[in-house]
């Protein structure tokens, strides 16, 4: 069973992410299990995966619209967004609607081409889950979390800037550095 990061401890990680065939067809679902399946697959067979016995998760690529399971999204245990690689920054921006627009509370998992050098801030756009790429030690990826004592920006996890937080941090609501 692969190793996942989730709330920043090494877990084992017990569902089975479906993906397109060689072809581009749809894969066929198992019978039962936990699966998290692409969204072309939920959006075509959403009654049959929801009969099925186990948990679902969805999956979206970097260039679909987060709003497409919005109203889905209580049906979902994990929902997870694929990184195709580490220089497309789309993906940040999908967890943050799907934390902060639509109020997703479960597992935000990102997949695909995740290295350690991108937990702290995807952690800081609202995923607590991360299926790092081959090669990656998710033992050693953990040490991500502690690169920066600080953020200057707000984020999922810190709503206010660093600077809001400092006045209101400081007697009588005033710093001066």
């Amino acid at each position: 069973m692969a190793l996942i990061i989730k709330d920043r401890n090494v877990v084992a990680d017990c569902w089975r992410r479906l993906e397109l065939n060689a072809d581009g067809n749809l894969p066929a679902a198992p019978p039962a299990g936990d699966i998290i399946v692409p969204l072309a697959m939920w959006q075509g067979q959403r009654e049959q995966l929801i009969a099925r016995p186990g948990r679902l998760g969805v999956w979206l690529d970097s260039h679909e619209d987060p709003a497409n399971v919005a109203e889905d999204l209580k049906l979902f245990g994990v929902v997870a967004v694929n990184f195709p690689t580490v220089t497309d920054g789309r993906g940040y921006s999908i967890g943050r609607l799907i934390r902060e627009r639509y109020g997703y509370k479960g597992e935000l998992r990102a997949i695909g081409d995740v290295l350690r050098d991108q937990l702290f801030f995807l952690s800081s756009c609202g995923f607590n889950a991360f299926a790092l790429r081959e090669g990656e030690d998710p033992q050693e990826a953990l040490a991500a979390f502690g690169d920066f004592s600080e953020a200057y920006q707000n984020s999922v996890e810190r709503p206010l800037p660093l600077f809001r937080r400092r006045y209101l941090a400081s007697p009588g609501g005033m710093e001066w550095s």
